[in-house]
């Protein structure tokens, strides 16, 4: 577990404030009308997270396509599922899987990519989602950095 990155990521995740006008600008690039009714749904500070880690993703590969990038937006959006906040997901975090609402927090990555896949996203963005595909390994660094 990187208990730097959970630490930073907690303390991000305090702050209410929306992402800027700019950030939301370039989501819309990004995403398809679907894939940008998933990303509103997600609260501030998770959508203040995946545009972070979605800029990231497109430094550590320029080349991505814009289905690899709708995939690095919505890397978490399956965490709507679980209706957890900040403290609930750091309870999770420490005690593991052992509720219901825990169990669909672990499995965000599989959850968010089926969420995709109902809403239309291209196949590629469904995989990198669920974690898989060639971009995945830049994603999860870009995630964890």
């Amino acid at each position: 577990m990187n208990w730097s990155h959970l630490s930073a990521r907690f303390f991000t995740s305090l702050s209410p404030a929306p992402p800027s006008v700019d950030d939301e600008v370039w989501v819309d690039e990004h995403l398809l009308p679907g894939e940008r009714a998933l990303w509103v749904q997600m609260n501030n500070q998770d959508r203040r997270h995946s545009v972070t880690v979605a800029r990231r993703f497109l430094d550590a590969r320029p080349d991505a396509t814009r289905e690899e990038v709708a995939g690095a937006i919505l890397h978490d959006v399956g965490k709507l599922e679980c209706g957890l906040g900040t403290f609930g997901r750091v309870v999770a975090t420490v005690v593991g899987p052992r509720t219901a609402r825990f169990k669909s927090y672990f499995r965000h990555e599989l959850i968010g990519a089926h969420m995709a896949h109902e809403c239309g996203s291209d196949p590629a963005t469904v995989a990198l989602i669920w974690g898989r595909g060639p971009a995945a390994l830049a994603l999860r660094s870009s995630d964890h950095a």
